[in-house]
């Protein structure tokens, strides 16, 4: 646990200092955030599906989920999609759900 807890560290170290040296040009992060949904029935129904994503994706290795800014979470996300070879609507969910 303690070696995860540290790899997890090292990872957002990392994404922090890359994020820091490089921030995402706004297109970039506009097409990893999901538009808000119109009405709340549709949100809530996103927020589920994107919480069992990450249960079936992320939760494998990871935790529950810290909080981040949204910009930050779209980079994290991103890097992590390609570890955990996840589908572009499996990665948009959970976004939307890390995001809310």
């Amino acid at each position: 646990m303690k070696t995860r807890l540290t790899i997890l560290t090292a990872v957002l170290a990392l994404v922090s200092l890359v994020y820091a040296a490089d921030p995402p040009h706004k297109s970039e992060t506009a097409s990893l955030v999901v538009p808000s949904a119109h009405n709340t029935a549709e949100a809530d129904a996103m927020r589920v599906h994107g919480e069992q994503r990450y249960r079936a994706n992320c939760g494998r290795c990871h935790a529950a989920p810290q909080k981040f800014p949204p910009r930050m979470m779209a980079t994290i996300v991103r890097h992590m999609r390609v570890r955990a070879t996840i589908t572009d609507e499996d990665m948009r969910l959970v976004l939307f759900y890390m995001t809310q």
